[in-house]
């Protein structure tokens, strides 16, 4: 019987520079799904990669003095090397830059002008060049990218278009009948409420202004703009041709089963990518799943600060399946997850080193103790054994449960229940006791077998998320990972086998001062181990240069109107994730002003500020309230924002000039 096909695709990680903890986190989740599937008897295909075209690109190229291939050659090795570091089991690292990819999306793009859905045209909007994205200015939040919150710029230049209202009541349909199509269903309503109801706009597929892409063969002036160029990689890798003759790949693995991306890309392949299927007659993807993002609990990773989290960091202190574990169990399916060196210590010592680690040492070191290693059921119940029996087993439906939604950090809760079971167990049973007396010798020899064929059971089902440390297990206890079918029994481990009789510590305790100490010194390092150069990019990011807008006359700046107010109330915006609307005092006078600020500064903490108003802009209403004038505010590279104060303490009212 041939096993039913299971694809499986990550985001092609975009090759601007090393991955951080927060990128590696989504190869780790789509691993431990792939390799869960492959333990259910599926035929997976896994498959990642990297995008490496556009603008953002060829500056960096620029910068560094390299082209644009050297550049990403060396940052595409790196993602690869991270990605096996962390033993993902991927079928395919793929590259757009790959001749077999350009020459299908040559041939995609093609098709789609012939049957009418690109066509030339011109392009002018507000630009993103992190994101790679042209909006209109109704797209805008304050002026800025709705994606990232940084500065856009305006662009002119001729470009092709894709007809994307032509496929927009289709796309409707299919996401209403299908309700698991996008995930978590938050996502769906985003998608459906922001853009796809409000109608969708013509998207822009070609560039003129910059090379670095893949040329449109029969207009070599323009290249193939990211999106469509990367999102055609889930097909190019499986052999799709436009003109049928599909490769044996394709035939069995499309449509995929998942897409397992961040949520700050979910647009582009809940919309984008699912229209272009469309536009190209193919079925769309059974599941997109938007997942959250694991940020660091003190701030923001960045460069500039010195504070990067980085994957092979991480591995050097704890080792590969710790970190696995931590980033798997610490993000919920739907909110943003939290690391912090001091949680990854807290994780190590109490779940892996005590939890699990500790329970295999005390049962291998029992059972060499008392029998010579040998493991044998003695046969003598009561009621302990039962309801162990029962946790055992049920865990595998629960965590089969918990899969099937994408629940990950659940389905690890559950293996370690299991753990934690055992351990109570343990005390229940109070085997130390029970080997005092020869005539419950028999029942302690059924406790240790009880032990250890629950925790053969729960490493089988470790196994998809800390392979290593699975093994590790199956060694020590001399068994072998269980299949689903095995898992619905108890009692599978062969009476009378033998453990091991040197039991292998699998999880060292850590302690919190030596590894902060570790971190302190690794930061100081690598911030004072730059070379000159470094040191002045360094110093280079510490100003910002922008794009200037046009000169005004003085008689127009002094028609602006700037004061200081007080802010006396503040609350969040109900309507939006972004606004806080305050009351300000301005003189005698109290304005109502709505700012996108809700991401730095909470209710609480604006209350009390003087800070700098343009009084006299016209007023606008923002997600449904009046809003009478902007609170002034810096913006660093990363899109940061600060409220800017006067030096000195000033009354409500004072003019700035």
């Amino acid at each position: 019987m041939s096993k039913k096909p299971y694809y499986i695709t990550t985001a092609i990680a975009y090759t601007s520079g090393k991955p951080h903890i927060g990128n590696t986190y989504e190869i780790v989740l789509a691993d431990a799904i792939a390799r869960f599937r492959r333990k259910e008897g599926y035929d997976v295909r896994f498959q990642t990669g990297t995008d490496e075209h556009g603008q953002k690109i060829e500056l960096k190229a620029q910068e560094a003095g390299v082209t644009p291939k050297e550049f990403v050659d060396g940052v595409a090795g790196e993602i690869k090397r991270i990605w096996d570091l962390m033993n993902t089991s991927y079928d395919k690292f793929m590259r757009t830059t790959d001749d077999y990819h350009e020459e299908r999306v040559q041939k995609i793009f093609k098709k789609l002008y012939d049957q009418g859905d690109i066509y030339e045209g011109y392009y002018e909007g507000h630009y993103c060049t992190p994101c790679e994205s042209f909006f209109t200015e109704s797209q805008l939040v304050d002026g800025k990218c709705p994606d990232c919150g940084r500065p856009v710029t305006l662009a002119k230049e001729p470009a092709y278009f894709f007809r994307m209202s032509k496929y927009a009541d289709r796309l409707i349909e299919h996401i209403n009948t299908h309700p698991e199509f996008i995930q978590p269903e938050s996502r769906k309503n985003e998608m459906m409420n922001n853009f796809l109801l409000p109608g969708l706009q013509d998207l822009c597929v070609s560039r003129t202004s910059f090379s670095w892409g893949i040329p449109v063969d029969f207009n070599p002036k323009h290249v193939i703009y990211v999106w469509l160029d990367a999102l055609s990689n889930y097909i190019t890798t499986l052999g799709y041709d436009v003109d049928g003759n599909h490769g044996e790949l394709f035939k069995k693995y499309w449509p995929a089963d998942i897409h397992i991306i961040g949520k700050d890309i979910i647009r582009f392949h809940t919309i984008y990518w699912p229209i272009f299927l469309m536009a190209l007659d193919l079925p769309l993807p059974k599941q997109v799943f938007g997942h959250p993002w694991l940020l660091q609990g003190d701030g923001k990773m960045s460069k500039s600060k010195g504070n990067v989290i980085y994957a092979d960091d991480l591995v050097q202190m704890f080792g590969v399946d710790a970190v696995r574990y931590f980033v798997l169990h610490e993000m919920p399916f739907e909110n943003d997850g939290v690391i912090t060196w001091e949680l990854l210590v807290e994780r190590m010592n109490s779940d892996l080193a005590n939890t699990l680690g500790n329970l295999v040492n005390r049962t291998i070191s029992m059972t060499n103790k008392y029998f010579d290693g040998i493991v044998e059921n003695g046969g003598v119940t009561d009621g302990f054994d039962k309801d162990l029996m029962d946790v055992a087993l049920d865990t595998k439906r629960d965590v089969i449960r918990a899969m099937e939604r994408l629940r990950v950090a659940d389905a690890l809760t559950y293996i370690f229940n299991l753990f934690k079971r055992c351990n109570k167990y343990i005390d229940e049973t109070m085997p130390w006791i029970l080997a005092k007396d020869e005539k419950d010798r028999d029942r302690l020899a059924t406790v240790l077998y009880n032990l250890v064929e629950s925790i053969t059971i729960g490493a089988s089902l470790l196994e998809p998320f800390m392979p290593e440390t699975a093994q590790k297990i199956f060694d020590q206890l001399h068994s072998s990972s269980r299949s689903m079918e095995e898992l619905e029994m108890f009692g599978l481990y062969p009476s009378g086998s033998k453990v091991t009789d040197k039991p292998e510590i699998l999880f060292q305790r850590l302690k919190m001062e030596e590894v902060i100490a570790q971190v302190d010194a690794m930061y100081a390092e690598r911030n004072g181990s730059q070379t000159e150069d470094d040191a002045a990019q360094e110093k280079a990011e510490d100003v910002i240069d922008i794009e200037p807008k046009e000169e005004i006359s003085f008689d127009q700046f002094m028609g602006m109107q700037f004061q200081v107010g007080e802010i006396i109330s503040c609350e969040a915006v109900k309507k939006s994730k972004k606004l806080l609307c305050s009351q300000v005092k301005i003189g005698s006078q109290v304005k109502q002003i709505v700012s996108g600020i809700k991401k730095y500064y909470s209710p609480e903490e604006m209350v009390g500020k003087k800070v700098m108003v343009l009084v006299n802009l016209k007023p606008a209403k923002l997600a449904g309230v009046l809003s009478e004038g902007m609170l002034l505010c810096a913006e660093d590279a990363e899109g940061n924002l600060s409220l800017m104060v006067p030096e000195k303490d000033m009354p409500a009212g004072a003019e700035i000039q």
